[in-house]
C-alpha cells in the first residue's frame, strides 16, 4: 500500500502518528493544517482547554472557517461545568488515531498539554482509584500518616521513599488495595505504544514573549470578555477545569468587579509567559521530538521532510 506522501508500505502497514508539540503561540494549529493538506491528514486535538464549546477566542481555537476543509477531531467534547480527564482522553484519542489510520489517512495529532500527548502516544496506564477505599485511608490519616507510610514501605518501597505529603501516600496505598501493584509501576516511560513523530515547534525567547502580549491584546479585541460572560452564564465558575484556565479566570475576576480589564490582560500575559516555559520544559526533556524554529520561513518543508523520512523508514 501507499501512504499520502506516495512511499510504499508494507502490505498491512499503518501511517504513524504525527505529533506538533511545543509552547502555546509557535503556530502548531495553522502547521497541522498545512501538513494535513500535503499528506492527506486530519487533526486530533490534544490541547486540554479546546476540549471545552464555547472557549474558543481563549484558548485560541482555530475558526472553522480556517481550517481549510481538513477534517478536526476531539474539539468541542465537553460543557464547560464538565471535568476534562486524561484517562478518557487517552481512549478517546487513540480511537480518533485508529479510525484515521484505517482510512488511509494520516493522523496529525496537535496541542501543548504535555500529559495529554504523552497519553495518546506513550505506553501509559492510569491507576484504579474508587472513592470508598480512598476515604477509609484518609480516616486512617487522620490518626497519623506514619502507620500508612511504613504500610507503604513494606509493599512499595520506591514509592515510600520518593513520596512525601500525606495525600501522595495514600493514593499509592489505595492504588496498591486496588491492583496489587505498587503505585511506582505506574510510571510513565518514553516508549510509544505505536509508531509516532514528534515534530517540536519553538523560537527564540524575546520573539515568544511578544507574540504573546499581541496574542492576549487579539482576544481581547475580537471579545474575550464577551465569551467569558456568556460562559459564566453557562456555569464556567462550576467548571474545576474551565474556571481555572487562563484568561478566563482572570476574566472572571473581571466580572465579579475584582480587577478591571487592562489588569486581566497583564495577568493572562504573565501566566501564559509562565506556562509556555513549562511547556518548553516538558518537551524539552523528551529526546524524541524534533525540533524546528516556528519562524523559519522553511518551517513546513522541513516538517515534510521530517514526516518523509519516518515513512521511508517503514518501507
Amino acid at each position: 500500500m501507499h501512504g499520502p506522501s506516495g512511499v510504499a508500505l508494507e502490505p498491512g502497514g499503518r501511517l504513524p502518528v504525527v505529533a506538533i508539540v511545543g509552547p502555546t503561540g509557535t503556530g502548531k494549529s495553522d502547521l497541522a493544517v498545512a501538513l494535513a493538506q500535503q499528506f492527506d491528514g486530519e487533526i486530533i486535538n490534544a490541547d486540554a482547554l479546546q476540549f471545552y464549546r464555547g472557549m474558543d477566542i481563549g484558548t485560541a481555537k482555530m475558526p472553522v472557517g480556517e481550517r481549510r476543509g481538513i477534517p478536526h477531531h476531539l474539539l468541542d467534547i465537553l460543557d464547560v461545568t464538565q471535568e476534562a480527564a486524561v484517562a478518557s482522553f487517552q481512549t478517546a484519542a487513540r480511537a480518533a488515531v485508529r479510525d484515521v489510520q484505517g482510512r488511509g489517512r494520516l493522523p496529525l495529532l496537535v496541542g501543548g498539554s504535555g500529559l495529554y500527548v504523552r497519553a495518546a502516544l506513550d505506553r501509559l496506564e492510569f491507576p484504579p482509584t474508587d472513592p470508598g477505599t480512598r476515604a477509609r485511608l484518609e480516616r486512617e490519616a487522620a490518626g497519623g500518616i506514619e502507620p500508612l507510610k511504613a504500610r507503604l514501605a513494606e509493599v512499595d518501597p520506591e514509592s515510600a521513599d520518593r513520596l512525601g505529603d500525606d495525600r501522595r501516600i495514600i493514593r499509592a496505598l489505595e492504588v496498591y488495595e486496588l491492583s496489587g501493584r505498587p503505585f511506582s509501576s505506574y510510571l510513565p516511560t518514553r516508549e510509544y505504544v505505536d509508531d509516532a513523530v514528534q515534530i517540536g515547534l519553538n523560537m527564540e525567547r524575546s520573539h515568544l514573549h511578544q507574540r504573546l502580549q499581541d496574542r492576549v491584546a487579539g482576544m481581547a479585541a475580537r471579545g474575550l470578555l464577551d465569551e467569558v460572560r456568556r460562559l459564566a452564564g453557562q456555569g464556567l465558575r462550576n467548571g474545576r477545569t474551565a474556571s481555572r484556565a487562563i484568561g478566563y479566570r482572570e476574566y472572571l475576576d473581571v466580572l465579579d468587579g475584582r480587577i478591571d480589564e487592562t489588569e486581566a490582560m497583564e495577568r493572562t500575559v504573565v501566566a501564559t509567559r509562565k506556562f509556555a516555559r513549562r511547556q518548553i520544559t516538558w518537551f524539552g526533556a523528551d529526546p524524541r521530538v524534533t525540533w524546528l524554529d516556528a519562524l523559519d520561513g522553511q518551517v513546513l518543508p522541513k516538517a515534510c521532510d521530517v514526516v518523509v523520512r519516518n515513512l521511508a523508514d517503514r518501507t
